[in-house]
């Protein structure tokens, strides 16, 4: 069963956050806590949106996302930040269910994109997108300022 996440999916969706981090390589890099999303997903205006699979009663997998907007369509799009399902229920189409719902949303509400990352050793995802009629964007590069390298670019703008 796949259905938007309530506050009390907070810690399962910790859970597999952290559960993507550590077969990403990167599990060290997590910070964020059950309060954070708890206030980013159900606060008084949200930003960020989830929805679960459930197998057997228990959340098994999510599929984290926000709006995006293209000037030039000038409609929104979906970002998927995070898509995790656990390995042992894996080939039951629960990954296929939360990304096609991802895809009736944009659908129904007039988004003409969902858009997402991977990275490029992922095979098995990328697989299952490709399989799905997704397709890579070769012709952009992500870019992202953090750390010592955002906070200095935002004194770049600071006027005395």
């Amino acid at each position: 069963m796949i259905r938007p996440a309530t506050t009390d999916d907070v810690p399962d969706i910790l859970r597999l956050v952290r559960d993507l981090a550590e077969y990403e390589r990167a599990l060290h890099e997590v910070k964020a806590t059950e309060e954070q999303l708890r206030e980013r997903l159900f606060g008084d205006e949200p930003k960020v949106f989830a929805n679960v699979a459930e197998h057997d009663g228990r959340v098994v997998g999510f599929a984290l996302w926000f709006l995006t907007f293209s000037t030039w369509n000038g409609t929104h799009g979906i970002y998927l930040e995070d898509l995790y399902v656990e390995p042992d229920v894996r080939g039951r189409g629960y990954g296929r269910l939360l990304l096609t719902e991802l895809a009736r949303i944009a659908d129904e509400r007039g988004y003409e994109r969902v858009e997402w990352s991977v990275l490029n050793w992922n095979e098995p995802a990328i697989g299952f997108y490709e399989a799905l009629g997704a397709r890579p964007q070769d012709e952009w590069t992500v870019y992202r300022l953090t750390g010592e390298a955002l906070a200095h670019c935002a004194a770049l703008g600071v006027r005395p």
